[in-house]
């Protein structure tokens, strides 16, 4: 019995472990499975998609063709930074696709809810866009995601994708900023994006740091963080120390850090893609348990950086590469 569930789990972690190599091309950032794997499962096939997803349903082969890239973020009630960022971004991915129709949709069904009652704008969820897509004859959907690292959220947009590919010829689901980060011969998202941050970062003395407030989040990919972390030490930025809201690091894990530096002023930063309520309130809030409140108390300077990721020009050109690539996908015959 044991032996028979020895080769059992031996020939899955050969299926899983030899899935294949980076192909070289961006929109193809996968896994194979080894030719090895004689009459995969549907279960195995599923478990190697990873990367840039696709799908294609036969019985819909012959219709035509009619493309359109979907984009999916949280959303914020934010106007003024949803204009800066999010919106932004959409009209760098349309510049990148001007033929092409590109729809935007806000994965919380809350702020869908209280923009429309706010400012009487209808953003559609994931769900009612491509109902919407489907019924103006579009059937070949590349969705892309403007999200930071595949957390939660992204196990939305990619359930989407599950529940959704059968109902279009070809559907196409690409990744986060952050999803590769160098194993085998993958590229590294993270050291990328850790380069793309530092562009905004201000220029520290010996006895000042750089707070990088992320959001956190009870899923695994909360260790992104850590290795966000590694590739800022590794590129000797100076104290720059990555801490989140509701996942881990916290902030009382970093302080004890910036006392054992000498650290006297900081600067705090959100790195999320807009600088909404946890930026504004959370990190730069006038209430007592705000972080800026917390570490004044505790006797450091503290500036603050309103901005979100959307408002780089280096991060929202990763957010186009990714959206390029889930297109690619979708061309890609």
């Amino acid at each position: 019995m044991k032996k028979e569930m020895l080769k059992k789990v031996c020939l899955l972690s050969v299926a899983a472990m030899t899935l294949g190599a980076f192909t070289g091309m961006p929109a193809q950032a996968g896994y194979t499975l080894n030719p090895e794997v004689k009459d995969a499962t549907p279960a195995l096939k599923q478990a190697a998609e990873i990367g840039v997803r696709k799908h294609e349903t036969e019985a819909l082969k012959n219709e035509k063709d009619k493309d359109a890239i979907l984009v999916l973020s949280f959303g914020t009630t934010y106007k003024n930074s949803r204009e800066k960022t999010i919106n932004k971004t959409v009209e760098d991915i349309q510049a990148a696709h001007p033929n092409t129709k590109v729809v935007l949709a806000f994965t919380s069904h809350i702020i869908v809810d209280r923009i429309g009652q706010k400012e009487g704008i209808e953003i559609p969820t994931p769900e009612k866009a491509l109902a919407r897509l489907k019924e103006e004859g579009y059937t070949r959907i590349a969705i892309t995601s403007l999200d930071v690292i595949p957390g939660m959220e992204y196990a939305y947009d990619t359930a989407i994708y599950d529940l959704y590919k059968n109902d279009f010829k070809k559907m196409v689901v690409g990744t986060p900023i952050m999803y590769w980060m160098g194993q085998e011969d993958q590229r590294d998202d993270v050291e990328e994006f850790v380069q793309a941050l530092a562009t905004q970062f201000p220029k520290t003395g010996k006895d000042e740091a750089v707070l990088v407030m992320a959001h956190g989040t009870p899923h695994p990919a909360n260790a992104y963080y850590s290795v966000v972390q590694n590739r800022i030490d590794v590129a000797n930025l100076g104290n720059v120390f990555v801490y989140s809201v509701e996942g881990w690091p916290h902030l009382d894990t970093v302080i004890p850090q910036l006392k054992a530096r000498g650290i006297k002023k900081v600067t705090l930063m959100p790195m999320m893609m807009v600088a909404g309520d946890h930026a504004n309130n959370d990190m730069a809030g006038a209430e007592d348990d705000s972080h800026k409140s917390v570490l004044e108390k505790d006797g450091f300077t503290v500036d603050t950086y309103l901005h979100g990721l959307g408002e780089n020009p280096a991060v929202r050109k990763m957010f186009v590469e990714r959206a390029n690539e889930a297109w690619d996908a979708l061309e890609k015959q």
